[in-house]
């Protein structure tokens, strides 16, 4: 079925100022709570929202099989669920009803006012009811960096790093949309020269500038996926940010792993970009210095794709301080071999199931993904516009991400992945 939504020469009749990440050739899909204290399913044009729960009822979908609730409801669950035929015809048809030349809704103004908003009028939600929540480790430069700091030039890459792509099970309940504050996490640290270690808030509360994507029902238990097909069960991408403990992590991490350090907050932006719209922007992933198994060679060279990403800290000055630039297309292993690998040996994928990309680091220091990066471990502060800096973040920092695909005099966005650090709880019990 042809992606006609991604007509480069389509335009709205509804205004989409210069530079937006949402024209009509992205629809997103997201969940928002209305004036009227009313959840719902929708996607965004410029500065509007419009409710899809609506734009079913009042019968812009007919001839296309749905429930009638389908658009009714608190996650995206249930659409991303129903497959790719569904997608593509749902994103095809808000596409032709939006058109500059499509009247049906244009003049239909009662039918308008049911259906569109100002973004400023809702509340965004989180998008999907995440079931499970994995985080790869897949950009090179991100793990060569940190295997520098902690294990030297000639250990920098653990044996297995080029032959399978590491990951491990995560938090979902602690996953949140953009916007929602954290506080700094207690945890157990190691203070340096010390034997034993103490418990207090972190001190090394940092960003991870990542990506995840959305899966739908792929396979049964006991059934992999093969690397070829593993992109037609990935329905779209968030900007995500995997707030990190790197004094808590570096206490607990050995032997198994990321605990505590990671699992306090997790934030994704609130609308999901379909695979579709990113279609015209697949580019090569990086070649391979070791042939992968067969399980994970990919016959299609053009695996990743080209997303300018960017990391903001405001210091509730109202200053934007740009504190990197990278891109999604560094990442070493591409999604559909994350997929694979991670259905191999028979694990389960379901709808709304979140996949983070890792930390996505270029291969110059003002690309890093991390403030861990950025400073060298702390040794190497940045310097902001203010005059202070920074190593870690302090009480009351707001990290935003941004990213965007631009092509063809088309900017398809995912908007802002923003979150504030507030100070840690106070607990009433003997800590």
């Amino acid at each position: 079925m042809q992606i006609s939504a991604n007509n480069p020469n389509r335009k709205s009749w509804l205004p989409v100022s210069e530079g937006s990440d949402f024209p009509i050739q992205n629809i997103p899909f997201g969940v928002f709570i209305t004036r009227d204290d009313i959840i719902t399913i929708g996607t965004r044009i410029g500065e509007y929202v419009i409710d899809l729960g609506a734009f079913h009822q009042l019968g812009y979908f007919k001839g296309i099989p749905l429930t009638d609730d389908m658009f009714m409801q608190d996650s995206l669950n249930d659409f991303i669920s129903d497959g790719r035929k569904t997608w593509r015809l749902v994103r095809n048809r808000i596409a032709d009803v939006f058109d500059a030349k499509n009247p049906a809704l244009r003049d239909e103004l009662k039918h308008r006012d049911i259906i569109i908003f100002n973004i400023n009028e809702v509340e965004m939600l989180l998008p999907i009811n995440v079931g499970d929540y994995t985080d790869f480790y897949s950009s090179k430069e991100h793990a060569t960096n940190v295997g520098l700091m902690f294990r030297g030039k000639e250990n920098a890459l653990m044996p297995n790093w080029l032959h399978v792509p590491v990951g491990y099970h995560g938090r979902a309940s602690s996953i949140i949309v953009s916007g929602t504050n954290i506080r700094r996490p207690y945890g157990q640290t190691l203070p340096l020269g010390e034997e034993n270690p103490i418990f207090g808030p972190s001190k090394k509360v940092d960003m991870e500038l990542e990506m995840a994507f959305i899966t739908t029902d792929a396979n049964n238990l006991g059934e992999p996926i093969p690397v070829d097909e593993a992109s037609e069960y990935i329905f779209g991408m968030v900007l995500f940010n995997d707030w990190s403990a790197r004094d808590i992590q570096k206490w607990e991490y050995v032997p198994l792993g990321p605990f505590m350090g990671k699992n306090f907050a997790s934030t994704i932006s609130p609308w999901i970009v379909t695979m579709d719209a990113l279609e015209p922007f697949r580019c090569e992933s990086p070649k391979k210095e070791i042939k992968p198994l067969p399980y994970l060679q990919q016959k299609r060279k053009d695996t990743s794709f080209d997303i300018k990403l960017q990391a903001y800290l405001n210091t509730g000055n109202g200053e934007e301080n740009l504190l990197t630039e990278t891109n999604f297309k560094y990442m070493y292993w591409s999604m559909s071999q994350q997929l694979a690998h991670h259905t191999v040996n028979g694990c389960n994928v379901r709808a709304g199931d979140l996949m983070g990309s890792g930390t996505i680091s270029g291969p110059t220091k003002d690309s890093f993904g991390s403030m861990l990066e950025l400073t060298w471990g702390g040794k190497e502060p940045i310097i902001l516009e203010d005059g202070s800096s920074r190593t870690f973040f302090n009480d009351g920092d707001i990290v935003s991400l941004t990213g965007y695909c631009s092509k063809d005099n088309v900017r398809i966005g995912f908007g802002n992945c923003t979150g504030k650090l507030l100070p840690p709880v106070k607990y009433k019990f003997p800590i």
